[in-house]
């Protein structure tokens, strides 16, 4: 089932949907046009109780506001450029350095902050399926090139909620695309991600300096609290994680989809499987929520309310080297596919 509502309009007259999509298991998401984000993912817990498991904001305003990427399409480039400098070809390009001294996650208003175009889409087998559409002109931000871009959102009977993404640009450019939802499965506003669980099947991470600037090479996480090949509590790990942030990981490229990581609620027993078709994933802990944005519960979103685990490429693959390219060529488009399955296991013992 597919629907659609006002959410807001903004000052300038331009009208913000939310769609609706939901399974007959009761899975159920809500995306809004604006920034493509996430604003609620209802999903049942080891009794049947359902429960809103991703961070926001009931209102168009607060969304309008400051706030951490809550739920957004992010790009054109997810993650960190280093001191904002970009190298395409033999051609510079200064982009915004909005994360001092580096740019970060396109700059300011990209297209977390558009409103995009939105239309249903029909599939044999039924599912649910709302297409994002939005356009980038040339020197957006910094980058070179017009970019067309889509994202389309897909809840599945098997309570997958699919995330896949298309480029085409009108000359060379990179382009790196994320979903940004802040996870909790105990629910949105129920205290800290400490008891979850977390695995991810990667054995290396990228190289950062004190600013969080990749330094394009990699380091094992052997011996590490960034290790987490087996699951483990992220309150024994987030502690001596580097800045309590988390890592950019290095999972290796992959025509297909994989999975890459796991996490799991003891106490509600949920449980989110991630796959991808992207080369790395980034774990962030929040960290750096302070308790300033209410959220939807009504209360305010404390350190490590939310667990965010963004799967894309390499920021800086732009040269093909051995981490890959995220560079997008005219006529060729760049796909991706990252997958959310949901699923309880009665036998996590709650914590």
């Amino acid at each position: 089932m597919i629907s659609s509502r006002l959410f807001g309009t903004l000052r300038n007259g331009t009208k913000v949907e939310a769609w609706t999509l939901r399974n007959r298991g009761g899975l159920e998401v809500e995306i809004i046009t604006y920034g493509g984000i996430v604003t609620r993912l209802l999903t049942r817990d080891r009794d049947g109780s359902r429960a809103d498991i991703v961070l926001g904001f009931n209102k168009l305003e607060d969304y309008l506001g400051e706030h951490p990427y809550f739920g957004a399409v992010v790009g054109r480039i997810a993650g960190r450029i280093a001191g904002g400098r970009l190298q395409v070809g033999d051609e510079s390009f200064t982009l915004d350095r909005n994360d001092p001294p580096n740019h970060l996650h396109g700059g300011p208003n990209s297209i977390d902050r558009k409103v995009w175009k939105a239309q249903a889409l029909s599939r044999p087998d039924k599912a649910p399926s709302l297409e994002l559409r939005c356009h980038s002109p040339h020197l957006e931000n910094g980058y070179p090139g017009s970019v067309d871009l889509k994202v389309r959102y897909t809840l599945t009977e098997a309570n997958e909620l699919i995330f896949e993404t298309e480029a085409r640009a009108d000359q060379t450019t990179p382009i790196s695309l994320t979903q940004h939802s802040y996870f909790n499965l105990a629910g949105a506003g129920s205290g800290t991600i400490h008891g979850h669980e977390l695995q991810i099947k990667s054995d290396q991470i990228f190289d950062v300096d004190e600013n969080m600037t990749l330094l394009d090479s990699l380091k094992p996480v052997d011996e590490s609290a960034a290790d987490f090949r087996d699951s483990k509590p992220l309150r024994e790990a987030i502690p001596k994680l580097f800045q309590e942030h988390g890592d950019l990981y290095w999972l290796g490229e992959s025509s297909t989809l994989r999975p890459v990581a796991e996490v799991q609620d003891p106490g509600s027993g949920r449980v989110l499987h991630v796959s991808s078709d992207l080369p790395c994933l980034q774990l962030y802990t929040s960290v750096s929520l302070d308790g300033s944005l209410d959220g939807k519960s009504g209360r305010r979103y404390a350190p490590f309310s939310g667990l965010c685990l963004e799967c894309e490429g390499y920021p800086q693959a732009i040269d093909g080297g051995e981490f890959g390219s995220i560079l997008v060529n005219p006529n060729n488009a760049q796909t991706s596919v990252t997958v959310y399955h949901f699923s309880t296991d009665s036998t996590l013992l709650g914590q």
